[in-house]
C-alpha cells in the first residue's frame, strides 16, 4: 500500500485541489451548466452487479445521484482490505441515507478473478449494508470508467497493489466532483460525503461556542495513538469488542512482542508460512487479510507501545475497582 494513511489529516489541506473532473477537462464546471458531465463524457458501458444484474454505467449507476466510487480487487492484500473498511466505517455513520440519497459503488480491476459470485462473498465479509453495489465487466470496459473518473494508475512492477486507494465522490446532477484518499479519516469523509456533496442542506447547526469548548485537543505527540486511529481503527477497537478483526485490548499480554512485530509488519508472509496463530485468525475473521501497514520501525514501535499502555491503563482500572470502597475517577458522583 502507498502510504496515504501516513499523511493523516495534511490530507484534509489538500483534498480541495483535487476536484478530478476539473483536471480530466480542464476548466470547472458551472452550477447551471453541467451538460458536460452526462452521457457525453462517462461511458454509458455495461457493469455486472454482485448479484448477477445488468446495469448501465452512466444511465443506472451515475445518472441523477450522489455517488461514492472506488476501485478494488478482491486477492489485493494491502490497500483495499483497509479501503474497504474504511468507506464500512463511513457507510455507518450516514446511515440509512445511504441507499436513498447516497450510493456507495465498488469497481473490481480483476474481472477476470472477480465474478459476481466472488464480490458478494467479498462483500458478505466486510458486514456492508444497503446502497453499496458492487460491479464487475470487461476488463477494457473498466479502464475506461476509470480513466474518466480519474482513478486509474498505469501498472507499476514496483506496485504490487497495483492502484492507488483513492475514492471519488461526485453529484451528477450538481457537477460537483472531488478525489480523496479512500482511508482518510472516516469522519472526515463521512462529512465530506454527507454535507459537501447536497451543499450542507443536510448539516445540523450546532451551538459553535459550546462546540468548542468540549471538543477534545488532537494530540498528535501521541504518535502511537494516531497510528492506531490512521490505520487500524477502520478494523479493531480497543475494549469495544471485535469489529472485521479482534478486539486489540489486552494482545501485547498475550501474544508475544516479537511475533507481533511480524506479523503487523509482514502479516502476508505470515499467512504464507501457515504460521497457527495468524492462520486462526485469518480463519476466524471470515478470511480478510490483515493489510500490510507498511509501518517504518518507529510507527511500529509506538503502535505496539501505544497498544501496551492501553492494557495497562485497563488492568489498573479494572484492579481499582474490584477493591472496597473505591470508585473510578470518571464515574464518581458529586456529593449531594
Amino acid at each position: 500500500m502507498r502510504r496515504t494513511g501516513q499523511a493523516g489529516f495534511a490530507t484534509v489541506a489538500a483534498i480541495f485541489l483535487t476536484a478530478i473532473l476539473y483536471l480530466a477537462a480542464g476548466t470547472t464546471p458551472a452550477a447551471a451548466d453541467n451538460a458536460r458531465w452526462n452521457s457525453n463524457y462517462f461511458p454509458n458501458v455495461v457493469l455486472t452487479t454482485q448479484d448477477g444484474a445488468k446495469v448501465h454505467f452512466y444511465d443506472d449507476v451515475l445518472k441523477g445521484k450522489s455517488v461514492v466510487i472506488d476501485l478494488i480487487y478482491t486477492s489485493c492484500v494491502d490497500s483495499c482490505p483497509l479501503e474497504t473498511a474504511r468507506l464500512a466505517q463511513v457507510q455507518k455513520m450516514l446511515g440509512d441515507r445511504v441507499g436513498k440519497d447516497i450510493f456507495f459503488y465498488s469497481i473490481s480491476i480483476d474481472p477476470t478473478h472477480d465474478t459476481p459470485k466472488v464480490l458478494k462473498a467479498y462483500r458478505d465479509k466486510y458486514h456492508i449494508g444497503p446502497g453499496w453495489t458492487f460491479l464487475t465487466g470487461k476488463k477494457a470496459d473498466i479502464d475506461l470508467i476509470s480513466k474518466k473518473l480519474g482513478l486509474y494508475s498505469e501498472p507499476d512492477p514496483n506496485d504490487r497493489d497495483g492502484h492507488t486507494p483513492s475514492v471519488l465522490i461526485g453529484n451528477e446532477p450538481s457537477g460537483q466532483w472531488m478525489r480523496n484518499s479512500a482511508t482518510d479519516n472516516a469522519r472526515f469523509l463521512a462529512n465530506m460525503i454527507g454535507n459537501w456533496l447536497s451543499s450542507w442542506s443536510h448539516a445540523q447547526a450546532v451551538d459553535a461556542k459550546t462546540s468548542y469548548e468540549q471538543a477534545p485537543p488532537i494530540d498528535i505527540k501521541d504518535q502511537g495513538r494516531y497510528i492506531f486511529t490512521t490505520h487500524c481503527a477502520a478494523c479493531h477497537t480497543i475494549g469495544h469488542g471485535d469489529k472485521i478483526g479482534p478486539d486489540l485490548l489486552g494482545v501485547t499480554n498475550v501474544r508475544d512482542h516479537s511475533w507481533l512485530e511480524t506479523f503487523i509488519s509482514t502479516p502476508e508472509k505470515m499467512i504464507a508460512a501457515k504460521d497457527p496463530i495468524a492462520i486462526a485468525l485469518y480463519k476466524k475473521y471470515n478470511g480478510i487479510n490483515m493489510p500490510n501497514l507498511r509501518l517504518s520501525d518507529i510507527e511500529l514501535k509506538n503502535l505496539i507501545d501505544f497498544l501496551t499502555r492501553q492494557s495497562a491503563e485497563h488492568d489498573k482500572d479494572t484492579a481499582s475497582a474490584e477493591k472496597p470502597g473505591t470508585v473510578k475517577a470518571e464515574s464518581a458522583q458529586p456529593m449531594r
